[in-house]
Formats: structure tokens, sequence, C-alpha cells
């Protein structure tokens, strides 16, 4: 093992039995056996380190969010994403506690690459006429929302004692965002043209050979989210 991976095992495990999420630099040196100028070498400073340790905790939940195979209903994808989510936060709670810390000034790649794949999900919702919102404005709310709930079931479970509140979100959130896959028309005053613009941003984004030059697809992207956000 070398000592970026006695590091970061150290990190670990002295986070697993931390009562907050936080560790010492001194207290993880000590753990690795190494000094501390290569702690800081390797990763910079404190908040480099525990950005990696959040990293490496979520690789394998990253890992099964990228072989996931799309089913045919994206927003079944949407719900089971949640509960996945939810499922790791609570047997992870160091790791999530940390990784969506105010302390942690060094942004993870894993919180990046949550998002996006999000986002891809909610891509295919609104290429299928499901989204009511635009993509982007979707993702942040459900991430919102998402990470909100397991925060606050982590840091105050005493509070939340309805076994089923998770899903009784997730269905609140998910149903203002999606409608049903036979609606053959949007239902509700000035619904039609927010779920047309949406629908049609998102089948143009997945163009293989775009349309438009530069500028101009960068013009419509813009009016079509107006119009999907209106």
């Amino acid at each position: 093992m070398d000592a970026r991976e006695k590091i970061l095992e150290a990190a670990t495990n002295l986070l697993a039995k931390a009562p907050a999420a936080d560790v010492s630099t001194r207290a993880v040196c000590e753990a690795a056996g190494v000094g501390a100028p290569m702690l800081y070498r390797l990763f910079g400073d404190k908040a480099g380190l525990l950005a990696a340790v959040v990293d490496r905790g979520f690789e394998e939940y990253l890992a099964s969010k990228r072989a996931a195979r799309p089913s045919d209903d994206p927003v079944a994808d949407l719900r089971s994403g949640w509960d996945n989510h939810m499922r790791f936060a609570l047997e992870h709670p160091h790791h999530y506690r940390l990784m969506y810390s105010p302390e942690l000034t060094v942004p993870p790649a894993a919180a990046q690459e949550a998002h996006a794949l999000l986002h891809g999900i909610l891509e295919r919702c609104a290429a299928a006429g499901r989204l009511t919102v635009p993509s982007a404005l979707a993702t942040q709310m459900i991430m919102s929302a998402n990470v909100g709930a397991a925060l606050s079931m982590l840091t105050r479970p005493e509070q939340y004692p309805d076994p089923q509140f998770s899903e009784r979100l997730r269905d609140a959130v998910l149903d203002s965002l999606t409608r049903p896959a036979d609606d053959a028309e949007p239902s509700g005053p000035g619904s039609a043209v927010p779920v047309a613009a949406a629908t049609l941003a998102a089948r143009l984004r997945a163009e293989q050979a775009p349309r438009f030059t530069p500028a101009e697809s960068a013009l419509l992207e813009q009016w079509l989210d107006k119009l999907s956000a209106d």
C-alpha cells in the first residue's frame, strides 16, 4: 500500500469513529505512519484530504449508478435513484455528512458527478415529454430535497419517526415536476407550452449532428428554457 492509500485508509477509519464528520491531520499522520509534509504534498491541505476521503467513500456508490442500465421509464429511474441515494446516506453517515459539510472548502468530485448523473436522467425525462420544468432546474430541486432529507434524518433522527417519510417526500417532489406517461397532452391551463419547450430542448441537446451554429443553438436553448420555466 503506497503512502496515499495509507493516508486515505487512516483518515477513513478515524472518520468512522469520530463523533463529528471531522478528523485532525495530526491524528491521520500518526495512524498512517507518515509525516505531515507527505500528507500536504499529496493532498495540499486538510480540505484536500477530506475531499479525497469523500471521493474514495462514494466510489462504490457512484460506480453502481454509472453501471445502472436505464429502464423504459425514466421517472421510475428517478425514484430508484432517490431511494439509492437515501440508502447510501443512512448506511455511510460519516462520509455523507462530510460530503455536504460547509467546512469542506474543496468541492468533492463525487458531488459533481452525482449531480451530473441525476441531470442525465432528467434529460431523458424531458426528451420523453415527462418533465414540466427545465432539466437543470429539476436537477437542483430534486438534489436539494434528497440531500436535505438525508441530512435531516441523519442529524435529527428523532424528528423523523415515520418510516415512510423519505418515500412521501420523494413522491411529492417528483409528482410536482413530472407527468404520467399516459397523458397524451399536458393538463392544466398554460401547461402545454412549458412541457413542449422542455421536451424539444432535451431532444435538441441529444442530437448527434447539430443543425445550428453554436450561437444559434445557445439562443434557441435560451428561448426554450424561458418557455419551459413559465
